[in-house]
């Protein structure tokens, strides 16, 4: 294709996870090389939300779910989730609240974590309209200043 942009190579040794930095506080370093950029819409029928929509959906108390794998989530998470790891998704299926939406989340809106949940939930027969997915996920929660706490 004529023109196309193409993403910045991959590095050698990247990160998933912003960092802050140590000299700069509420600066923090985004490595912009890893992963596979996801779509807005990771389903038919499933609703992508910002932080707003996420903040509110912890206030009121409302289930968050952290698809990484336990390294990651045990590191750092967004106060309230729990960790569903992405594999695990449809034997857990089980877990999930059907009275209220869950919303998913993972690394970013290059991490494919959080929509390999979704898929699976889907595929398994979990409700579409009990899922939200934060394509945003700890990428973006972490730029925006927000916080995190290790996972429990």
């Amino acid at each position: 294709m004529p023109g196309r942009l193409l993403r910045i190579p991959p590095r050698d040794a990247h990160f998933l996870v912003p960092r802050p930095s140590e000299s700069q506080p509420g600066v923090v370093m985004v490595d912009a090389t890893w992963g596979t950029i996801q779509p807005m819409q990771v389903a038919e029928g499933v609703r992508t939300i910002g932080e707003l929509e996420l903040l509110a959906h912890l206030e009121k108390g409302w289930p968050v779910i952290d698809s990484r794998t336990s390294d990651f989530f045990n590191a750092a998470t967004i106060p309230g989730a729990i960790n569903i790891p992405y594999p695990d998704a449809a034997a857990r299926i089980d877990e999930l609240e059907r009275e209220r939406p869950s919303i998913f989340f993972c690394n970013g809106p290059q991490c494919g974590q959080s929509p390999a949940a979704i898929h699976a939930l889907l595929a398994a027969g979990f409700p579409v309209d009990k899922i939200l997915y934060y394509r945003g996920g700890l990428h973006d929660w972490l730029t925006l200043g927000l916080p995190v706490e290790p996972g429990r």
